[in-house]
């Protein structure tokens, strides 16, 4: 997976999403046969007041954790992100504003039926969001390192720096109850490896005796 769409997946579990990352979208070829036309990099969905417990504190005590406000996260109703991921400047590729292939993921990811896609994808396509049939929003958004504004009305965009500080402040914040887990997400599991160097370094003793070690090898 690539270093950004990792980082992207990580920052959205954080904030309660569940996510699918490259997704492939696939068509069928005039001549017989399928042919893949894009992947989409992040898929994510959450489910409205997402919260966090911690198994055996009392069932009164508060969720007190809260999504990143410039997620925007609807608090009452669910949320689907279709999301670019940008090392460089923001944008959004063409193949991921293909009607075709909007209208793929969101049934797909029963978002709707068949029948009601295109016209949902004219509304997220025009205004960059939507209410669909169900009830819940589906909106595009942009991660990137040069976060300028993508040319489309409504698309919100996060730039690829602020992710790494809010995670880096969310395990600042909950250090005392996240250096207990193990993580297998690999870009999360390795900020979590950095907090826990950084928060051990070597005593000057230590230094001492690595130092006298090199000089006395032969």
């Amino acid at each position: 997976m690539d270093n950004a769409v990792a980082l992207v997946r990580a920052y959205l579990h954080v904030n309660g999403y569940f996510t699918v990352c490259e997704y492939p979208v696939l068509e069928a070829s005039r001549h017989g046969g399928y042919r893949a036309v894009t992947d989409l990099d992040v898929l994510a969905f959450r489910f409205p007041n997402a919260g966090r417990l911690v198994a055996g504190l009392p069932e009164t005590a508060p969720a007190s954790f809260q999504p990143d406000p410039r997620l925007d996260v609807p608090a009452d109703v669910p949320d689907m992100l279709i999301g670019e991921v940008k090392e460089g400047r923001a944008r959004l590729n063409e193949a991921t504003t293909d009607p075709a292939v909007l209208e793929t993921a969101l049934v797909r990811f029963g978002c709707c039926a068949p029948e009601e896609a295109p016209a949902l994808v004219r509304r997220v396509r025009r205004d960059g969001t939507a209410t669909g049939p169900h009830g819940h929003r589906v909106r595009l958004l942009v991660f990137a390192s040069r976060p300028e504004a993508v040319p489309q009305a409504g698309v919100r965009v996060l730039p690829l720096g602020h992710v790494i500080h809010f995670l880096q402040a969310y395990l600042d914040q909950y250090w005392d109850v996240l250096h207990h887990a193990q993580f297998k997400d690999p870009a999360f599991g390795f900020l979590v490896t950095l907090q826990k160097a950084l928060r051990h370094p070597q005593t000057p003793t230590e230094n001492t005796n690595a130092s006298n070690a090199h000089e006395n090898q032969p």
